[in-house]
């Protein structure tokens, strides 16, 4: 069975398309083929990785790539997860479909340690979240 492919897009590819790369590659690797970018690429949140090695996942490995690595790539599925990428490159042009799923940006976020890693949990489970419920079916086209 050919994987399909999939690539998350954020504004700097440190966060949020980070833990969806790591997420669907871990628990739906067997169908999906994962990816992300961002629109200007900048470094992975030590933060967001640490979230995922909760959760049993290591993206301490994944790199911040710009969207321009992969112009001219094939994708079955694009995936802006923030409002700002959507704005910026409403059409990836080798995507047979897009998707715009917002999640909030938790680099953006102050406080102390602890309340910025509970907000970095929030978001990993809401991404996890809508990645089962729109990836974890029997057959998606």
């Amino acid at each position: 069975m050919t994987r399909q492919r999939v690539l998350f897009i954020c504004t700097h590819n440190a966060a949020r398309s980070q833990m969806a790369e790591g997420y669907l590659r871990a628990r739906y690797g067997d169908r999906y083929e994962a990816f992300s970018a961002g629109t200007v690429a900048s470094t992975v949140s030590p933060l967001a990785i640490r979230v995922m090695a909760e959760i049993g996942i290591d993206i301490s490995g994944h790199r911040s790539k710009d969207l321009g690595e992969f112009i001219g790539e094939e994708m079955d599925v694009v995936v802006t997860v923030c409002d700002a990428a959507a704005a910026t490159c409403p059409m990836f042009s080798g995507a047979t479909r897009t998707i715009h799923a917002s999640f909030t940006d938790p680099a953006a976020t102050t406080g102390t340690n602890e309340e910025r890693i509970a907000v970095f949990r929030s978001i990993r489970d809401e991404i996890a979240a809508w990645i089962d419920a729109t990836f974890g079916g029997a057959a998606h086209d």
